[in-house]
């Protein structure tokens, strides 16, 4: 159960708030619609509920609000817009990496693509979708991990007819499973056929809370549906009766041969139809202006068609009416073509569906036409500290980015420290990182910079976290997470881009510049420091400033800005040495140093005195601290 109280949004400046006092209920079983026209502020209600803009108020997931409940995706499966996923990622690869996220088994992917019906485009990139399968894709993220309520922003906006058809039908079996279902609208016709309860918003305000039925009659026009094909002159002489009679009539030409009559009867239409030898193809009452494709009612609802109802529900069976074959066989009732009415409904006290009330509910009569929901999960995966790592995995091997970036920092590095070779003055440190004196960064560290900075700011980009929370959040384990996989991706650059160096120098060159340094070992703890301290600052950046470029420019930031910074303050005048800094260490752990320990000790206190290794751990000290900054303010928000 849905309960929201009190919803309303911060006003800006002079301007009235978009939402103003909203409460209303979506109850379990039930499919509740959210109407009103555009700016009515239906997405905004929406966004309030799920504590994605400020504002007053508060909602009720089953008796808790959304911060309050530790897995919010397991509560409410949302769908607020298309998915917010790389165009480049497949539709397997999006959900495995949503999988990860909420914690569910990577089995649930298949079992959802089978019910949203995209077996046959599991491996189709998101770019290439169509608005229908769009759709599907977000409802198949919505059902992934087991949501209680569904939450869904103008779902069938845009879909054809067939597509809007489907997606309700899922709505309803969800519903008819014990699940809530509330999505909004603008159409009043999709709201009285497929809801059970419409609430309606008209500027910013609650104007309206009624079931079904009682929308239908109270807020819709009943309107005869015309097929002819002489629809334009029959359309004509209606109008010219209705001024003769002096009636209210208003007759609206439709797609195609199709006429909708306002204020008029089948009966009196059919007259004038025979009197004036018009060939009709069909003639019905439509409750509530419900289109032409309106789904007919289930078992134990009351009928809202009347001649040629089969008409409806498929558009290949035809009634051809000739002039002395034009019946009206029965009047039309005020009741709306509402689905079944759900079944298995729980109170909010009571735990979430499960399998033994799914199993009732699908048999029961009013859900055997119903299509089939994915099986529900039966364990909950308490929280691991692999899950983000999983996560991470998936997200940095679902897209070709790090692999393009990676074969194009190896094939620069090459060409570029053969260039250097044969320019010659270069050290062969500087050769085997393809580092010239005049540029701030290898492309190996500008490489790993970048994938980090990628991290980080395709989450914003395209965030697949942010679908039911608003922002990317800020957790410390996705953040370790992030900055282990930018390590071994820093790591593993490092090491094939020296590699490919090595090689290429020996092809064009021989061995005269293939030789390794003799100080080798501190060459390779430096050069492993510059690439993963690259990584580093760009997945802090761009963690922090929400943007890829951002953090490119923070790594960008370190040789341009803080280098020389530091190098000015290292060279100033000093009267004091660290002489004997590892000596003095010993002696204030109390303890002797394993395996020749001090020597490494020393050997890192010296990089990190350098005027890059010190600018870079300042500047990461720097990113983590605002980083932690932004995380705490957060959660006190």
């Amino acid at each position: 159960m849905i309960q929201a109280i009190g919803l309303t949004s911060t006003p800006r400046k002079e301007l009235p708030p978009a939402v103003d006092d909203v409460s209303f209920e979506a109850r379990p079983g039930r499919v509740t619609a959210l109407l009103g026209a555009p700016g009515a502020g239906k997405t905004t209600t929406l966004r309030l509920m799920l504590e994605l803009q400020r504002g007053r108020g508060i909602t009720y997931f089953r008796g808790r609000p959304l911060h309050r409940i530790a897995h919010p995706s397991r509560e409410a499966g949302v769908l607020l817009s298309e998915v917010p996923g790389h165009p480049a990622r497949t539709i397997r690869g999006q959900l495995g990496m949503v999988c990860a996220a909420v914690g569910v088994p990577i089995r649930r992917v298949d079992e959802v693509i089978e019910v949203v019906g995209l077996v046959s485009l599991c491996d189709e990139r998101l770019g290439t979708l169509s608005r229908g399968m769009d759709r599907r894709l977000g409802l198949a993220c919505a059902l992934l991990s087991d949501p209680h309520a569904l939450v869904l922003d103008d779902p069938a906006g845009g879909l054809s007819v067939a597509e809007g058809r489907w997606l309700h039908e899922i709505l309803r079996a969800h519903a008819a499973h014990g699940g809530t279902v509330l999505f909004s609208t603008d159409d009043p016709k999709e709201a009285a056929r497929t809801a059970d309860r419409v609430i309606t918003l008209e500027g910013g305000r609650l104007v309206a809370d009624q079931e079904a039925a009682d929308f239908a009659r109270t807020r819709l026009r009943p309107r005869v549906a015309v097929r002819s094909p002489h629809a334009a002159r029959l359309g004509a002489l209606l109008a010219k009766e209705a001024r003769a009679a002096q009636r209210s009539v208003e007759v609206v030409r439709e797609d195609g041969n199709r006429l909708s009559v306002y204020g008029s009867t089948c009966a009196d239409i059919g007259e004038t139809a025979f009197r004036h030898g018009i060939l009709v193809h069909q003639l019905a009452d439509e409750t509530g202006d419900m289109g032409p494709y309106a789904t007919l009612p289930a078992e134990g609802l009351a009928s809202a068609t009347v001649v040629a109802s089969a008409l409806l529900t498929s558009a290949s069976v035809t009634s051809t009416l000739t002039d002395n074959a034009l019946t009206d066989d029965a009047p039309a009732t005020d009741e709306p073509a509402t689905a079944v009415a759900a079944t298995g409904a729980h109170t909010p006290d009571e735990p979430g569906p499960t399998a033994e009330s799914r199993t009732r509910a699908a048999a029961s009569p009013g859900a055997r036409d119903l299509p089939q929901l994915p099986p529900p999960i039966a364990v909950r995966q308490a929280p691991s500290p692999l899950r983000p790592l999983r996560y991470e995995l998936r997200r940095a091997t679902g897209v070709g980015t790090g692999y393009l970036t990676s074969i194009t920092v190896l094939v620069s590095s090459a060409l570029l420290s053969v260039l250097l070779a044969r320019i010659g003055h270069t050290p062969q440190p500087r050769l085997l990182a393809a580092w010239p004196r005049d540029c701030p960064l290898p492309p190996a560290a500008l490489g790993a910079g970048l994938l980090g900075a990628l991290a980080f700011g395709e989450e914003f980009r395209h965030p697949a976290l942010a679908a039911d929370r608003g922002t990317v959040p800020r957790r410390l384990g996705l953040l370790a997470a992030k900055l282990l996989v930018a390590s071994v991706t820093a790591l593993a650059l490092a090491v094939l881009t020296v590699g490919c160096d090595l090689e290429m120098l020996y092809l064009v060159y021989g061995r005269d510049l293939a030789g390794v340094p003799a100080d080798w070992l501190s060459l390779s703890a430096s050069w492993i420091g510059l690439t993963v301290g690259c990584a580093w600052a760009g997945v802090l950046a761009a963690g922090i400033f929400r943007s890829t470029t951002a953090g490119l420019a923070a790594v960008l930031a370190v040789p341009v800005v803080v280098v020389p910074l530091v190098q000015k303050t290292l060279t100033g005048p000093s009267v004091r040495k660290a002489a004997g800094f590892s000596e003095r260490l010993r002696e204030l752990l109390l303890m002797q140093w394993p395996f020749g320990g001090a020597r490494y000790i020393a050997a890192g206190a010296r990089l990190v005195a350098q005027p890059v290794g010190s600018a870079l751990m300042l500047s990461l000290t720097a990113l983590l601290c605002a980083y932690l900054l932004t995380t705490l303010r957060s959660r006190v928000r």
